[in-house]
């Protein structure tokens, strides 16, 4: 417990109650070189960071959230255009006058104004570091042999808070491109069948590359359980489970 708990101060990495955040969701505060983070997992694949007065909006979706309540966002991002990814109807209430838009291509093509980032792609958004990793199945597949998420259509991203490494993967599964991420510090990786990762998938990703911290989210009804066991013998990866069905 001692070795965990330097190892956490080490990273800048704590667990807290968040004021800022709605008190409806489970959140977590991150300390990074530069403030606090602070993290609501509104559930699904759909999450909310807040850092040094920047609310980020990942997959806003309308059915787990009033998102007339929730603050607007200065950034928006996209990983898909699923429907429980891309909900124009959330995308109405928490964006404002001045609200970026980070999308795909594919995105796009629906009729969401913003701007594409595509699989490689780095940019900087109100001082946040942006990287998009591709997002892709490479087993999961549909009857007619067609990928549920085709290599070049999904976006995951790593943004950077104060030096502080946070991927979120998108709907995907461990791919090479992810394996070969270093240097991050969280990571939230999709775990339900047939459309993501098994627990045994999401078990290779993380001995790859490393998180410090990992939130399986887009549970489905999968048993996380299952991934806390295969990363026993991991101490440098710590699991968290949160209400991410």
């Amino acid at each position: 417990m001692l070795e965990k708990t330097l190892r956490a101060c080490a990273i800048l990495v704590c667990l807290a109650v968040s004021s800022s955040a709605p008190a409806a969701f489970e959140t977590d505060v991150v300390k990074t070189a530069r403030g606090d983070l602070t993290i609501a997992f509104i559930g699904h694949g759909t999450l909310m960071f807040s850092f040094r007065g920047t609310t980020i909006h990942v997959d806003p979706w309308s059915r787990l959230a009033d998102y007339a309540k929730l603050p607007k966002a200065d950034f928006v991002l996209l990983t898909h255009d699923h429907p429980d990814h891309l909900d124009p109807a959330a995308l109405k209430l928490v964006c404002g006058e001045k609200t970026a838009v980070i999308l795909t291509e594919e995105c796009r093509a629906r009729g969401i104004k913003g701007t594409v980032m595509k699989n490689g792609d780095t940019t900087t958004v109100s001082g946040i570091g942006i990287e998009a990793v591709p997002a892709y199945n490479i087993a999961g597949k549909r009857p007619d042999g067609r990928p549920y998420h085709p290599r070049g259509s999904g976006n995951g991203y790593v943004m950077t808070f104060g030096g502080t490494r946070v991927y979120v993967a998108g709907d995907t599964e461990n791919t090479p491109e992810m394996k070969r991420l270093r240097r991050i510090d969280i990571a939230f990786l999709p775990m339900n069948l047939p459309y993501t990762m098994t627990p045994e998938m999401v078990a290779d990703a993380a001995r790859a590359f490393k998180p410090k911290i990992l939130y399986p989210y887009h549970l489905g009804e999968t048993d996380a359980s299952r991934l806390v066991e295969l990363l026993k013998g991991n101490p440098d990866v710590e699991v968290r489970i949160r209400k991410m069905k």
